[in-house]
């Protein structure tokens, strides 16, 4: 690897998905310049054909009303299949273990009413320190509706004093400590703050040793790293769509449901007329017959304008290919690494892990002594990224729309940033 504009220019030249580039809206500054976008990890770019995807069921809503739940171009009453296998392929499931529906906070508690089923004796849930807030929210609000309290019934799983990151071997000890006690382990596979990818196999073999459920939020994995969820074997996943998978602010989430579990009858769930069998739907007086697949999770039928942009994202995802889209952010993210590392600057330290199997593309940048206002400069410098308290910048050079030029402009930028502090 080298330092120089010219070595990232040729890097960008050999990358076979570097067209992709094009098929992107991204923001721009005032004079009309675009702007170096790393915030993949929080809201995707748009595609420019999500206008026409959308603009379609419009022009069909117009033209059938509710005839185009059976006679628009893509029918609205089958229209969340249409995304399924395209799915199942991005976090490696069948197409019976995947559903699109709701949004992934809704989704989560949905699976522990499946899949959280505590006693008097095995209760605990075991998260990681820094899972993101909204999941804590829920396995807190879960252990209070089944009558526990958080303070007893929430176990963290910490990394070692003065670290940022979990080591496995700790979880083992909870594990062991906790023995019987231990329901669920319900992990983010890609962690929010630090970017750190855990190892969803290892965890999953831990957990059903022991007895306990296993889930893996998948809200930054998702579209990100290979999660291979059926040969992982967890219980459930949960995961969005607008940060890697692109399909707009508030978009949808998705589901994994283990085929082991599809055809089970003793497994309680909330349900809905969407989850009922196809066939006698529509006739509103039988008893809830589920759908024996994820389908059968589903409450309501889906809102199409949203399911049309995830099916304009996941078009382009089938087409280049999740493998091909690892290997470039493999290449992406160590040459952030690389640059970072050139800076010498004792104050920046990457707090992701340095083995590409253990992160994703995102590299959570720890500055010393810094705060807010180094964010606020990197704005000012034409750099969206993201800043989380207290003094951490992640960034996430995005394998579909960012190029090893962005990087070397990023650092370049960062670096001036930091010299005029």
């Amino acid at each position: 690897m080298e330092n120089s504009l010219s070595y990232a220019q040729e890097q960008d030249t050999l990358d076979p998905l570097r067209s992709y580039r094009e098929r992107f809206l991204f923001p721009k500054n005032e004079q009309g310049d675009p702007l170096l976008y790393f915030c993949g990890n929080s809201l995707g770019l748009q595609p420019k054909s999500t206008r026409e995807y959308v603009s379609k069921e419009l022009e069909d809503w117009a033209k059938y009303g509710v005839e185009g739940h059976t006679d628009a171009r893509h029918p609205w009453m089958p229209y969340h299949e249409f995304l399924t296998e395209q799915m199942a392929q991005i976090v490696g499931a069948k197409p019976e273990e995947v559903i699109i529906m709701n949004t992934l906070s809704v989704n989560l508690h949905l699976m522990m009413v499946s899949f959280y089923r505590p006693t008097s004796q095995c209760y605990k849930i075991i998260i990681e320190r820094d899972a993101f807030p909204s999941d804590k929210y829920a396995v807190e609000s879960q252990l209070q509706f089944h009558g526990h309290s958080p303070e007893d019934g929430l176990i963290l799983w910490e990394p070692p004093e003065g670290e940022e990151l979990c080591r496995f071997e700790d979880l083992e000890e909870l594990m062991k400590t906790h023995a019987d006690e231990v329901a669920l382990l319900l992990i983010g596979s890609t962690n929010y703050y630090s970017g750190q990818a855990f190892p969803l196999k290892k965890i999953t073999s831990l957990g059903h040793a022991q007895g306990a459920m296993v889930g893996f939020d998948l809200a930054h994995g998702a579209g990100n790293i290979q999660p291979d969820l059926h040969e992982v074997g967890a219980d459930f996943a949960i995961w969005c769509t607008y940060k890697y998978l692109n399909s707009g602010p508030g978009s949808l989430g998705g589901c994994f449901i283990h085929e082991r579990h599809l055809a089970r009858t003793d497994l309680p769930r909330f349900t809905g007329w969407w989850g009922h069998d196809k066939s006698t739907r529509f006739n509103m007086r039988h008893d809830f017959k589920p759908i024996p697949t994820a389908e059968g999770w589903q409450l309501s039928n889906p809102p199409i304008l949203s399911m049309a942009a995830i099916r304009a994202s996941l078009d382009i995802f089938a087409e280049a290919g999740m493998e091909a889209l690892r290997k470039k952010s493999v290449q992406l993210t160590g040459y952030l690494e690389f640059l970072l590392n050139s800076l010498n600057n004792q104050h920046v330290t990457i707090i992701t892990p340095r083995q590409p199997e253990a992160r994703g593309c995102q590299l959570s940048i720890q500055v010393q002594d810094a705060n807010r206002s180094l964010h606020e400069q990197l704005t000012d410098a034409g750099v969206i990224s993201d800043w989380r308290e207290p003094d951490v910048i992640r960034v996430a050079p995005t394998p579909l729309y960012n190029s090893f030029v962005d990087v070397f402009q990023f650092v370049d930028r960062l670096k001036k940033v930091l010299h005029e502090r």
